[in-house]
């Protein structure tokens, strides 16, 4: 028996919820320094902070509020924002070295509302979360859409090779870090590291033992409903960091996070909440324009990325100064900071438990739609962001006729269809909510009768968030 599988896609024209992209250009810091999961002491790995001059090992809301600068570029944002850093392990000498960070970082507040929601909610004074799983080191999410949180969980993160010469790679479409031969080979821009935080939440706790039981993802990562407990919409937060691992072309080795993992299954971020609450309610309500742009918002006070990366946390005092001060966390060293061993998997990292030397048996889940080509280069994806700006030609967004509707489209299935998977993309200047639709097919052969999955039909619902 033969059978052709049928592809077919269509776009449905509908407008996106509205969102904008907090840039922080300078690093508030670089050391081992964790509150949420090692309060009062150094923390078990190093990491890149972004944010609030009073982040300390102790610090929650009323401290980075307290603070004295940002290194964020609105001043009334005073979160702090802070993920491991990536370092590469030279082959030949064994020490490790820090590898370039690139334009700082972004952080995007999404305002993505399910069908039949009216309100999303500031994150409340308090807010702690976490999203990832440092001590992750395979991919056990399936093929499928995921229906638990640690599924879920698993697909908000994502590392986006760059090349500029070729189109974009979509956000969140691997799930996992590339290894050296193909960044080498394909990524001569670097690597983006991605992570979206959960945007449903209990509204009760601003957090919970873990950082995360008190928040929860919604049904497609970035949007969807929320899961039942979880009745509260929060801005859906979502971190860019770029990595100049093409400093490195050519040279023997690999990289890994501070955290031991080479693999990116294990790639983790922390938030906690440093905007006034009422003024971050103002912002949701009102910075709604679709340009994404935080200079159309007229409630954010911006300065320059020169004065942001000004900005930097205060050095540790007491025991923590002499146990980080002299702390080398740049390279080459020989160790990772903290003397982090390399935990390749792919069994989950237990703390006491000696690492695995093989990880040959790691998952490496499919790819949810194609890379980038030489065939279509992209105008949209840009160091630093979803986004591409158009420095040389700005449109005002009230210039533009407004979209026909404002509700994203509604999709309706047959009965033999369902959906598999969900994914976001760059397109002619828009996200692409990409969603596939996997479709139970009969295929007669003479007598016999079987019924077969048809390939993939993908349909992309074009959202209307343009960066002029």
């Amino acid at each position: 028996m033969k059978f052709t599988p049928a592809i077919a896609a269509m776009v449905l024209a509908g407008s996106a919820d509205a969102f904008w992209r907090m840039e922080c250009r300078g690093r508030s810091g670089l050391a081992r320094l964790d509150p949420l999961v090692n309060p009062g002491v150094a923390s078990a790995h190093a990491h890149t902070i972004f944010g609030s001059s009073g982040f300390t090992a102790t610090s929650g809301s009323d401290d980075l509020l307290a603070g004295d600068c940002t290194s964020c570029a609105v001043t009334e944002d005073k979160s702090a924002y802070w993920t491991p850093p990536m370092y590469f392990k030279d082959a030949a000498t064994g020490q490790y070295k820090l590898v370039t960070q690139v334009g700082g970082m972004l952080s995007y507040y999404f305002l993505n509302y399910a069908p039949g929601e009216t309100k999303i909610t500031a994150f409340p004074h308090g807010m702690e979360m976490i999203a990832g799983d440092s001590n992750q080191r395979n991919f056990t999410a399936g093929e499928t859409a995921p229906t638990t949180q640690k599924g879920l969980a698993q697909k908000a993160l994502g590392f986006n090779c760059l090349n500029y010469n070729l189109a974009a790679e979509g956000s969140l479409y691997r799930h996992f870090m590339p290894d050296k031969a193909y960044l080498d080979a394909n990524c001569k821009d670097g690597i983006r590291a991605e992570l979206m935080f959960p945007s449903c939440w209990n509204g009760k706790d601003v957090t919970s033992a873990n950082k995360m039981d008190h928040v929860a993802y919604p049904s497609s990562v970035m949007d969807g409903t929320c899961p039942e407990g979880f009745p509260i919409r929060l801005p859906g937060l979502f971190y860019e960091t770029i990595w100049n691992t093409a400093e490195f072309d050519g040279v023997d080795g690999e990289f890994v996070f501070s955290n031991g993992d080479p693999t990116g299954y294990g790639y983790h971020g922390d938030f906690i909440m440093g905007w006034e609450e009422d003024f971050l309610q103002s912002a949701v309500d009102t910075c709604t324009n679709l340009s994404g742009r935080i200079e159309d918002c007229p409630l954010f006070t911006i300065q320059t990325d020169a004065v942001a990366q000004t900005c930097l946390i205060k050095e540790p005092t007491g025991i923590l100064a002499s146990v980080l001060a002299a702390e080398n966390l740049v390279g080459p060293i020989p160790s990772l900071p903290g003397g982090v061993k390399l935990t390749p998997g792919p069994d989950y990292v237990v703390k006491g438990a000696a690492p695995v030397a093989d990880a040959s048996t790691v998952v490496v889940p499919t790819l949810s739609h194609s890379a980038g080509s030489t065939v279509a280069p992209s105008a949209t994806a840009a160091p630093g962001g979803i986004f591409k700006e158009n420095n040389a030609a700005i449109v005002k967004v009230a210039d533009v006729e407004p979209p026909a509707t404002t509700e994203k489209p509604t999709l309706v299935l047959a009965a033999n269809q369902k959906i598999s998977s969900t994914s976001y993309i760059t397109q002619g200047g828009s996200v692409v909510e990409v969603i596939v639709i996997e479709e139970l097919t009969t295929v007669m052969d003479d007598v016999q009768t079987m019924t077969v999955t048809a390939a993939s039909r993908k349909r992309a619902h074009r959202h209307g968030r343009r960066h002029n």
